[in-house]
């Protein structure tokens, strides 16, 4: 049987619930489920997660061509990650020398780091070109509430004014927004209530390349 996001984290929480009203005899299973829920469902397997990098790469070519006025610019931290492996596999279907690439913090822009609980902590910007004139494809791996695009359009402006901006997205939250923004370029779409917390790991830093879906976020 197929689960949905949504029913996922209900069927997370009802467990917690019923857990404590179970049989001595029936605990170990409750148990069992809790666990396996707690580690995450896996939505996006490493085979399906390169399908969906070769998609998306094809899909640019389409749209850019050769990428001569294209810079592709990950939003730090998590983005990052994901433009460096669309640029890497653009490279190796076009065969290209180059592809402009950069990374973008955007933590002091966000309209809301003033309102959190913990000091945050910037990441690097390495940009070393402007975006004038040029096409701009904002890269993150997750397109949540919005704000964090919000931020990164904020970000560029420093650095000219770009003729496009496009964003991709390996996922989508589409039903999370707080701002109308939508990606150009979406990997998967993902329908989870609002405490759920999607997650992205990638083969170099975490061992394999995969996309997990959570109850809760992580603490």
């Amino acid at each position: 049987m197929y689960i949905t996001a949504e029913l996922h984290t209900r069927l997370h929480d009802f467990l917690w619930v019923k857990i404590n009203h179970l049989p001595k005899c029936q605990l170990p299973l409750a148990n069992y489920l809790c666990h396996m829920m707690k580690q995450g469902r896996v939505i996006l397997t490493k085979g399906r997660f390169a399908l969906t990098i070769d998609r998306l790469c094809h899909q640019l070519i389409e749209n850019h061509d050769s990428f001569t006025n294209t810079c592709f610019i990950g939003i730090q931290p998590r983005g990052v990650a994901f433009a460096n492996r669309i640029q890497q596999r653009l490279l190796e279907i076009t065969g290209a020398s180059f592809i402009e690439f950069g990374k973008l913090d955007i933590t002091f822009y966000r309209d809301d780091f003033r309102q959190r609980e913990k000091p945050l902590r910037a990441s690097v910007t390495e940009m070393d070109f402007l975006v004038e004139g040029k096409n701009v494809v904002l890269v993150d791996d997750v397109l949540y509430t919005g704000r964090t695009v919000q931020a990164a359009m904020t970000a560029l402006n420093h650095f000219g004014r770009p003729a496009k901006v496009e964003l991709l997205a390996l996922v989508d939250r589409r039903f999370n927004r707080d701002l109308p923004i939508k990606s150009d370029y979406t990997g998967v779409r993902v329908d989870a209530l609002d405490e759920a917390y999607v997650k992205v790991e990638w083969k170099d830093t975490d061992g394999e390349d995969r996309i997990l879906l959570f109850p809760h976020k992580q603490s």
